[in-house]
């Protein structure tokens, strides 16, 4: 796995194929092999999988700054480093967000597709406020920084279906340990600190995006991508039945054809 030293954080990736590049970000508590069962059906194109800032083998961020900040200059400063030019982007949930703003800083991105991007401020109300109420379950013990429960209950909205007792130990760390994380962003995704909702700021991303969602995820990812589909000019969307949030691992073959489908336009 290559590794350096970007936007001030010790960056690793792994690097697959050959082709034009394609960045693939993972969710919050991953990291970059969640993309094992998607990748190995992804052909003619240079596979580029870092871990974020505090996940897999990738530096720590800085928790007296903005968090989702540092996300974005380290993936800037990769996009730098590798001397890449237009790039194809491929990002599950709080990595969605992260997409959009690296769109919007001037990446000169090909294609987006955004799986299930967890930028809640996009929900329009009265779903939004909705899904406020029920975030509560993990939202107060993040503020307590109680983060054995937090990531029970974080888990149970936004896992993969496995009960919490039946998820190894040493992932179960991986993730308690990364809660501190998930806590620092959701002022980002609740009240869109960044201004990626701000008026023209979706407008401008004119290339080719597709948003793929579960018909089995939380209510308000389709509040969000309702939101998405209506502002970005030129996306689409679509749905992977029998799939919830977590799609990448659970149904990666159907993912597959879905971002082949978007990488032919």
């Amino acid at each position: 796995m290559p590794n350096a030293r970007l936007g001030g954080i010790e960056c690793h990736w792994m690097e697959d194929g050959e082709g034009d590049q394609t960045f693939l970000l993972h969710p919050a508590l991953a990291r970059s092999s969640i993309w094992t069962g998607l990748s190995r059906r992804l052909a003619g194109r240079r596979l580029i999988m870092p871990d974020l800032p505090g996940h897999g083998q990738s530096g720590d961020p800085d928790y007296g700054q903005d968090v989702p900040d540092q996300c974005v200059e380290m993936l800037h400063a990769l996009w730098q480093h590798l001397g890449s030019r237009n790039i194809e982007i491929v990002a599950h949930s709080f990595s969605g967000a992260l997409a959009l703003r690296l769109a919007q800083a001037g990446i000169p991105v090909s294609r987006l597709t955004l799986i299930e991007p967890v930028l809640f401020a996009a929900a329009a109300k009265p779903m939004f406020d909705t899904y406020v109420q029920s975030a509560r379950s993990y939202n107060l013990p993040l503020a307590e920084e109680a983060w054995d429960s937090a990531a029970r209950a974080f888990l149970a909205e936004w896992g993969d279906g496995t009960p919490w007792h039946r998820i190894p130990s040493p992932q179960r760390a991986y993730m308690i340990a990364r809660m501190r994380f998930v806590a620092s962003t959701e002022d980002g995704l609740m009240k869109d600190t960044a201004g990626i909702l701000a008026k023209g700021a979706l407008e401008g991303i004119k290339v080719p995006t597709l948003l793929i969602e579960g018909s089995e995820s939380p209510r308000i990812i389709s509040a969000i991508q309702d939101t998405l589909v209506g502002r970005l000019p030129n996306a689409q969307r679509t749905i992977i039945m029998g799939a919830g949030h977590m799609l990448p691992l659970t149904h990666s073959k159907s993912l597959a054809l879905e971002v082949s489908s978007l990488s032919a336009l």
